[in-house]
């Protein structure tokens, strides 16, 4: 992937201790793409989401357009425009689904943008607009994780890491999710997305890259991965 890529990881080690959960990992995302990360649980895909988010210690260098995201803290890093969707959601259910989106507006000031903001994702997820004076904790997971996407759009990141959306949902509720996913990116937003369904995820990414235990083992184009004999033995089924 060329030098021009909005993010690039060069080197990037992550450890828990003795653990080394991610190994000397090189990769780019480029503006606009979908990017994907596929491997099985413990290869350290969440951890890179977690550093580039500034949630965990690093080594190496992570740049977003240009810069150096070391030692920024995670509300600077929200800042710039990068918005985490964890893994398990981390929706706060006391809340309302309203409340849940406000909150991701308050470090903005452009309050007319904000009143689209909140058309637009009422239009992605209709059922977000007819559930927003229910309590968070009340929805169910498909629901919730809607709302975890749809708070990351408040906060106009326009670079989205995605951590295990389709996790505990049925087959329907993950094929809507892909879709709006998709919709989403079509508007303008980067994503980066770890997701254990490597087939679904390969087909709605430009680009993947396979994590072994801590380290990149394969990358290449979605389709040419899809299409891989040792990416469809080991991931594929």
């Amino acid at each position: 992937m060329s030098g021009d890529a909005l993010l690039s990881l060069e080197g990037l080690s992550v450890r828990y201790g003795a653990i080394e959960a991610v190994k000397s990992v090189t990769l780019a995302v480029g503006e606009g793409q979908i990017v994907t990360l596929v491997g099985a649980n413990g290869a350290g895909k969440s951890s890179i989401l977690r550093a580039i988010s500034g949630l965990v210690p690093f080594e190496g260098r992570i740049l977003y357009r240009g810069q150096d995201l070391r030692r920024l803290p995670p509300h600077r890093i929200a800042s710039m425009g990068i918005a985490h969707v964890p893994e398990g959601r981390g929706i706060f259910g006391n809340l309302k689904v309203r409340e849940n989106l406000k909150l991701a507006t308050w470090p903005r000031k452009d309050k007319s943008e904000i009143a689209l903001d909140y058309q637009r994702v009422f239009a992605l997820f209709p059922v977000l607009y007819d559930r927003r004076e229910q309590s968070a904790g009340t929805l169910s997971g498909g629901e919730q994780q809607m709302l975890a996407m749809a708070r990351a759009l408040m906060s106009r990141g326009r670079f989205m890491l995605l951590d295990e959306p389709s996790m505990g949902l049925s087959p329907v509720l993950v094929q809507a999710i892909f879709s709006v996913l998709r919709e989403i990116n079509e508007a303008g937003t980067t994503i980066l997305l770890v997701e254990q369904n490597a087939r679904m995820a390969l087909r709605a990414a430009s680009f993947g890259y396979v994590l072994e235990t801590g380290s990149v083992t394969l990358s290449g184009p979605g389709a040419d991965l899809l299409a891989d004999p040792l990416m469809r033995a080991a991931y594929l089924g």
